[in-house]
């Protein structure tokens, strides 16, 4: 599934209250995504007489990769080969490219090492091990503590936890809820940030036929990149590496999927998805196609204000076809009727027992009185907050850092404790480019959208404008900047609060003064939604655990989950739709569009066509269970095998966020066999193939 990246999520929770998610009954066969702690060894074993071993589990967590900026890869080759997609990649295709040369567009293959580019900030996470440190998490909490007292205490133990493991071992640490909190497990991550680019093709191959062929199927995209992973200036010997099966996946094949879906919200209880279909998903939609218009007339000013906004464009355009799809799923009465037949059941499970009734019966009319207060707030907590500008928000986050690291570990902010110190430096001192024209455009845009949902007396607003439009205020402050250079920002960092104060940067200045009016509605929010929903979300944990144990999955969070499925077609517009496409589908799709746009072929399978053997397989679908996030996942086969490359869902798939069809939810992937012909017959990468296929010398 087409990535979410980071500003994306905070768009989808509004940079303040995490979807809580709650129980399900019903689970369809295939449906699942599940941690390596609880893999569903007897559902495997009852539809496809299959158990994996510890040794193929461990294998397969210790060979798949998180793309820290939103995606999902694996290990490929002993000598750190990484593999993922094109979409995945794109946000440093984008940052190594220049007016003169656009990898985007022309795509990139080293040859050699010494031609390999090293990416300016790309940060890759392996899981090395999980721990359960629920116990300790709730050993804070005191009878007679407030919701607010309980969890700045959890928040601070959390914090704890992950600064003594990161101490002890030096992998990054992350503790992580499941269950809605019934559980938290400290995941600790081998973390690579000397990366480089070894081969990405062409956009227009990468994304065959554009956003009207986006989220379908049948596809024809070779959606890959490939990476190489160092250490100390040499490449990572990679143990464990999932072997290329160049044969590939064949129909009614077992196959898995193991990658970092980003969240799903199937355990919602009705409140939240009535909020979300009347209010959430509506105003985000408005907002994405409103960013979406503004980049576009930026883009239309030139080519090379189109080659900047590109990588935008897209993520917005994926953005607003995958949450239409779940919102048009929110409007289907079908599935509303399904999720109220769940909920039912469960609360009539609670209701049989007076301790259950007596403990967990009220939490349902709990989290409706929030949801209600968070669509009263709403307009207030999407537009009072810095929006559109990667500068502005590094303004913010440089004026935080100096003065959250002065405080207690377990007092400062989210994204700010010690565990995550290391990562945020990295990210504050990017060396990649970012273009001031089109920061002005966004920010002004967003300022001006918030003046006109909030009003000029608004004190964020005001704040920020004064006397000035939002035109004139967001030029003022990009023409002075100087963050774009990564030196001056280390300096800020390095200086601390004496000389961010006397910084005369304006987005520095600008965002001294709008910092304590963030942090009053941050207090605010944690206060009166985030505090009281964890506790209510913990109570539907519990229930949960207490009449169905851990026989359901716990809902996505962008933490490493297996999923299992097989190869197959399904239903479609009253046909049948196959389990794979070949390169005979690509030219028959190309031909019959006449090659136009965005149905064209890049000029190197035009001219090399003949040396492809068209029968090869190119996609295929399975019904594995994937989210955005998933995106660059591996399909593996039953001997751990690398058999394929996820890279999107189908149309019928975008309700997978909140229900799951073995019928017709179908994960699309690029085929291994189609990855080998196109690197040694169209790309005169055959050295690159061979190290994939183990040939290598």
């Amino acid at each position: 599934m087409k990535t979410k990246t980071r500003w994306i999520k905070y768009i989808l929770t509004f940079g303040v209250v995490l979807f809580v998610f709650h129980s399900t009954i019903f689970s369809a066969p295939d449906e699942g995504m599940w941690t390596f702690d609880n893999p569903p060894l007897k559902l495997l074993n009852d539809r496809y007489n299959f158990i994996p071993t510890q040794e193929w589990l461990d294998h397969v967590r210790l060979s798949s990769v998180r793309f820290n900026n939103g995606g999902s890869g694996s290990f490929v080759s002993p000598t750190g080969l990484v593999l993922t997609n094109h979409h995945v990649a794109l946000d440093q295709l984008q940052k190594v490219s220049t007016s003169q040369k656009d990898y985007v567009q022309d795509g990139f293959y080293a040859a050699t090492p010494a031609e390999e580019m090293k990416c300016p900030d790309l940060e890759l996470n392996v899981l090395m091990s999980l721990e359960n440190v629920t116990d300790r998490v709730f050993s804070v909490i005191k009878k007679g503590m407030s919701d607010q007292e309980i969890y700045a205490a959890r928040k601070a133990e959390i914090a704890k936890i992950e600064k003594e493991s990161l101490e002890k071992t030096t992998l990054r640490s992350d503790v992580v809820p499941l269950y809605d909190g019934g559980e938290y497990w400290l995941y600790r991550y081998k973390k690579y940030t000397e990366v480089r680019l070894v081969f990405a093709p062409e956009v227009q191959i990468a994304f065959y036929g554009g956003d009207p062929d986006n989220f379908t199927f049948p596809r024809y995209d070779l959606d890959m990149a490939i990476f190489r992973v160092y250490e100390d200036g040499k490449p990572v010997v990679s143990t464990q590496y999932l072997k290329w099966n160049s044969k590939g996946a064949a129909d009614g094949d077992l196959v898995f999927v193991s990658g970092n879906p980003g969240y799903t919200a199937r355990l919602n209880t009705m409140a939240e998805i009535e909020k979300d279909r009347d209010y959430t998903y509506p105003l985000i939609l408005k907002i994405l196609k409103r960013r979406l218009e503004v980049l576009k007339r930026y883009a239309a000013l030139g080519p090379e204000q189109a080659r900047q906004a590109s990588n935008m464009i897209f993520y917005y355009e994926n953005s607003v076809k995958a949450l239409t799809g779940e919102y048009n799923g929110l409007l289907d009465k079908n599935l509303i009727a399904k999720k109220q037949k769940e909920e039912t059941d469960f609360q009539t499970r609670v209701n049989s027992k007076p301790e259950w009734k007596s403990e967990f019966g009220g939490v349902w009319n709990t989290i409706a009185e929030i949801q209600k207060k968070h669509s009263e707030n709403m307009t207030k907590i999407r537009y009072r907050a810095i929006r559109g500008s990667q500068f502005a928000q590094l303004a913010l986050d440089i004026v935080r850092y100096v003065t959250e690291i002065q405080k207690p570990d377990g007092k400062r902010l989210e994204g700010f404790h010690d565990s995550q110190l290391e990562s945020l430096r990295y990210d504050l001192l990017s060396p990649a480019p970012i273009y001031l024209q089109l920061e002005e455009t966004m920010f002004a845009d967003a300022l001006r959208e918030s003046l006109e949902q909030l009003g000029p007396d608004d004190p964020f607003v005001k704040t920020i404008l004064g006397t000035r439009t939002p035109e004139e205020a967001a030029k003022d402050l990009f023409t002075g900047t100087k963050l774009a250079d990564p030196k001056v920002r280390k300096a800020l960092i390095e200086g601390g609060e004496k000389v961010v104060d006397e910084s005369t940067d304006p987005l520095i200045a600008m965002a001294q003064k709008v910092d304590p009016i963030l942090r009053e509605l941050r207090k605010w929010i944690e206060d009166h939604l985030d505090s009281q929903m964890k506790i209510a979300g913990e109570k539907l944990g519990k229930a949960r655990f207490a009449i169905y144990g851990k026989s359901v999955n716990p809902d996505a969070t962008f933490t490493l989950r297996l999923s299992y499925g097989a190869v197959k077609g399904y239903p479609m517009n009253g046909t049948i739709a196959p389990s794979k496409t070949t390169f005979y589908g690509l030219y028959d799709r190309a031909s019959s569009f006449d090659m136009k746009q965005p149905f064209n072929l890049p000029a190197r399978y035009l001219e090399r066509k003949e040396k492809l053997d068209l029968s090869t397989p190119l996609n295929f679908v399975c019904s594995c269970d994937i989210i955005g996030g998933n995106s660059g996942s591996p399909v593996i086969n039953r001997d751990g095998e690398l058999v394929g490359l996820i890279f999107d869902g189908n149309i019928e798939s975008l309700v997978g966020n909140f229900i799951y069809s073995d019928e017709t939810n179908r994960a699309v992937a690029v085929h291994s066999a189609a990855m080998i012909e196109a690197l040694r017959k169209l790309y005169d990468a055959g050295k690159l193939a061979d190290e994939l296929e183990g040939k290598s010398k």
